[in-house]
């Protein structure tokens, strides 16, 4: 992958964002820092101590180096926070930490995210869950996120300086079906990726999740240069406390480059 000013990594909306902070899993706050993770950390214990989630990442491109990622993300209550390292042989290397909350609103969950990485990179975004009690199983979502266009790697795939617009449905507590769109709105690139996400439970320890993904725009705001499109997928499988997930990213962050993304974690 390359690092990209058009979208550097916020950690902003979406379901994704909203698969994790908000559509999988309504009882926890769960982290929106890196998109392209989809699985929450587990609820904090009875004692209040904190849920941990360990996640190593490897990524294969066809045109680029390879990397690897090691994020290691806590959650008690309605905070959760993180540290991650990102590392791309002797090309690029940086450090991140976040933070995130999410309020009870008149409309329903709002989730407010911040985070900080070395090489000057800030980023923040918000994102609301709308539900009522008439609309039943199916909520709304709307996000805004921003950052201050510091280099940053792309860690979520997605547009970062950018709205989303989505819903949802969740018929029970193990079941949530979500389509959404990220786009860029703020750099002129045409970036826009719709996602369509399922997260089932196999059992009362297991779980997959399924993300479709398609992608179109611009590297950059140049209405000359190339234009890509690209549809992608991303599968987990979880139980507890092991995940793993493997997933197929063509023209990722609009190259044409192909990457293999492989992450195995614990929760502990």
């Amino acid at each position: 992958m390359r690092i990209t000013r058009s979208a550097p990594f916020l950690f902003a909306l979406r379901c994704v964002a909203a698969a994790w902070s908000l559509a999988f899993l309504p009882a926890a706050a769960l982290a929106i820092e890196d998109r392209a993770d989809i699985e929450p950390n587990g609820p904090a214990g009875p004692d209040g101590s904190i849920a941990w989630k360990l996640t190593p990442s490897f990524y294969h491109e066809t045109a680029g180096h390879s990397a690897i990622d090691l994020n290691l993300r806590g959650n008690r209550g309605n905070d959760t926070f993180w540290i991650g390292q990102y590392r791309r042989g002797s090309e690029f290397q940086q450090t991140r930490a976040g933070y995130e909350r999410q309020f009870t609103v008149p409309l329903g969950r709002l989730i407010a995210s911040g985070q900080y990485a070395s090489q000057g990179f800030i980023g923040g975004s918000v994102t609301l869950e709308a539900s009522a009690a008439a609309t039943g199983p199916y909520f709304g979502l709307l996000g805004l996120g921003r950052t201050n266009q510091k280099p940053y790697y792309n860690l979520n795939f997605d547009p970062n300086d950018s709205v989303l617009i989505g819903a949802g449905w969740r018929p029970d507590e193990g079941t949530v079906l979500t389509l959404f769109q990220v786009r860029d709105d703020r750099l002129g690139t045409g970036q826009r990726v719709t996602r369509l996400v399922l997260r089932q439970k196999t059992g009362p320890r297991s779980r997959w999740t399924v993300d479709l993904f398609q992608r179109s725009g611009r590297s950059d705001a140049d209405p000359e240069s190339e234009s890509f499109k690209a549809t992608g997928i991303a599968l987990t499988y979880d139980r507890e406390p092991w995940f793993v997930r493997l997933a197929w990213d063509p023209k990722v962050n609009y190259t044409n480059s192909d990457m293999t993304r492989l992450a195995i974690g614990a929760r502990f």
